[in-house]
């Protein structure tokens, strides 16, 4: 039996679609079973975003709620792990924690030809009615870079659930 190199991770997004209903998950696996320091470190701050944002899927809530409950906890995590410097605050409003997280939190999952549009009436965000399904996933991608400490490179986590 060969044994898997160590240090490796992989991403493994995924989903389906019957009868008109779709799913949506992804998962990040440490191929030779175990996270090194950096890795675990990555994954447990990406984990620790997505069961903020799924505490904030509450009927009533508007759509982005889920996501900026996201964003606080991986900004948090940017500056701890040195990845982003500056209060929280400066690091959300000057939004430099998209480099390490481009994309929204989660989009709808529905009937494909009901999905809801992200926005109600006036421009504000829609909000959350029970019923509505959606995914949950927020991420970590770090790219090489001078002010990126070293045993961050190439670590890329998500990890997305479907939440009704």
């Amino acid at each position: 039996m060969r044994r898997s190199p160590t240090g490796i991770i992989l991403l493994i997004d995924a989903g389906c679609e019957l009868d008109g209903y779709a799913s949506d998950l992804t998962r990040t696996f440490p191929v030779g079973g175990k996270f090194s320091g950096p890795q675990k470190d990555v994954y447990e701050l990406v984990l620790a975003a997505q069961t903020a944002a799924i505490g904030s899927v509450i009927a009533g809530r508007r759509w982005n709620e889920p996501h900026d409950a996201a964003v606080k906890i991986l900004a948090q995590g940017f500056v701890d792990l040195g990845l982003c410097r500056g209060t929280i605050e400066k690091v959300i409003e000057a939004e430099d924690y998209k480099r390490f997280y481009m994309h929204r939190t989660g989009h709808w999952l529905a009937w494909t030809s009901t999905t809801p549009v992200n926005t109600g009436s006036r421009g504000e965000w829609r909000r959350l009615e029970p019923g509505m399904t959606l995914t949950v996933e927020p991420g970590c991608y770090i790219r090489p870079a001078d002010d990126v400490p070293q045993k961050f490179w190439n670590i890329g986590v998500r990890i997305e659930d479907d939440v009704w």
